[in-house]
């Protein structure tokens, strides 16, 4: 059975009635950029093969009617009228939000059902494959001059206005913008991409992700600390964003021997150097240089957001320390930090001992075991039926 058969046979019984059609959007894996997206700066990510699929139909009731195949027996139905932060919350948060926003498009409710293989709190943005294959499915439906930059701002407003989690564009630009083949080049402060090539399987190469079975959550914990450390930072600074400090000798003024400095400057010289990053591996992977070159990068990033940042976890930091030990030629954590995932750029031919050397770590620390898996920059958000 496929994933558009399943999904109808699911919405069938949950709703007994036709849907109108089937919606992927995917999660993505940040190749570098993390943190950079809220601060008007460049990210690189790629969408992966795992996506969240919404079966959707227009109702005249008045309802808006969620059943995700992830929750069963959890059904949700809340008066479009009545929709309003928090309300509802939890995984119905996400969906629920994107139909607040187009709630003038939709004034009869709708039925979704949700199903999806993203993995949920690994830093693979679930919750954005989640709203955006909403918001694609609401578009189609009841949107149509709705642009694809009115959906990354519909579904983005979803988590930070109606979750609650201060998220920036990255990964709803990500899922709805990403094309096989290629990392998506994405300037968060004029919205410009541009896609490029990253063909890893030709240069013998792999990406392969690491969940170190520690979650996170965008809405709570310190993800919101970090983003208002920023603002304070630039404004310090006197700058609009930390995208438009030069070099990190001109964030010296953050550093006034108080306590409060010390973490503003380290804060900051994270996402200024990330930025320089992020326009590094963009470089190299423009040209003719080995993609595997881009490795350092990615390991000079997790020990930015480790020390500078401090969202790493000692998982996070084991299984990094432990895939270079094993001959990645790069690794860093990836996503919002405080648990999740690691990325590990590795040669094709090693992948398997890297995750077994992984694997053997964490039991000998009495870690939760790590699930690995090797992805491929994939499609981004689509109708599927």
């Amino acid at each position: 059975m496929t994933a558009v058969d399943r999904a109808r046979e699911a919405f069938a019984a949950a709703f007994g009635g036709p849907l109108e059609g089937v919606w992927a959007a995917p999660g993505r894996v940040n190749v570098i950029g993390e943190h950079t997206d809220y601060n008007d700066g460049f990210v690189l990510p790629v969408a992966l093969p795992q996506t969240t699929r919404a079966a959707v139909a227009r109702r005249d009731d008045g309802l808006v009617a969620l059943v995700s195949a992830q929750h069963p027996g959890d059904r949700v139905e809340v008066p479009v009228a009545e929709l309003a932060p928090g309300r509802p919350g939890g995984w119905a948060g996400y969906p629920a939000g994107v139909v607040d926003a187009l709630r003038d498009r939709v004034p009869g409710g709708v039925s979704v059902l949700v199903d999806g293989d993203v993995p949920a709190g690994m830093g693979l943005s679930s919750s954005a494959a989640l709203s955006c294959s909403v918001a694609l499915a609401l578009r189609d439906l009841a949107a149509p001059d709705l642009a694809v930059a009115d959906l990354v701002d519909v579904a983005r407003r979803a988590e930070n206005d109606f979750v609650g989690a201060p998220t920036g564009i990255l990964d709803q630009s990500a899922s709805l913008l990403c094309t096989a083949g290629h990392a998506l080049f994405l300037d968060t402060r004029d919205r410009s991409t541009e896609q490029v090539p990253l063909d890893l399987r030709a240069a013998g190469l792999e990406l392969l992700v690491v969940d170190t079975g520690t979650t996170h959550d965008h809405a709570t914990g310190g993800y919101g600390d970090r983003r208002r450390e920023c603002e304070q930072a630039a404004e310090r600074l006197g700058v609009r964003a930390l995208r438009d400090v030069p070099d990190v000798a001109a964030l010296a003024p953050l550093d006034d021997g108080t306590p409060e400095g010390g973490v503003l400057l380290r804060r900051a010289r994270h996402i200024v150097t990330e930025n320089a990053r992020v326009l590094e591996v963009v470089r190299i992977l423009r040209g003719t240089a080995d993609p595997g070159a881009i490795g350092p990068m990615l390991t000079a990033g997790h020990a930015s957001l480790r020390d500078d940042f401090q969202i790493s976890t000692v998982e996070l930091d084991t299984a990094v320390a432990t895939a270079l030990e094993a001959g990645a030629a790069g690794a860093r954590m990836v996503g919002g930090g405080f648990g999740g995932s690691a990325v590990v750029l590795v040669d094709a031919d090693r992948t398997d001992d890297v995750a077994r050397a992984i694997t053997d770590r964490f039991a000998q620390q009495g870690f939760t075991p790590p699930r690995a898996f090797a992805v491929v920059p994939s499609a981004g958000a689509r109708r599927l039926a």
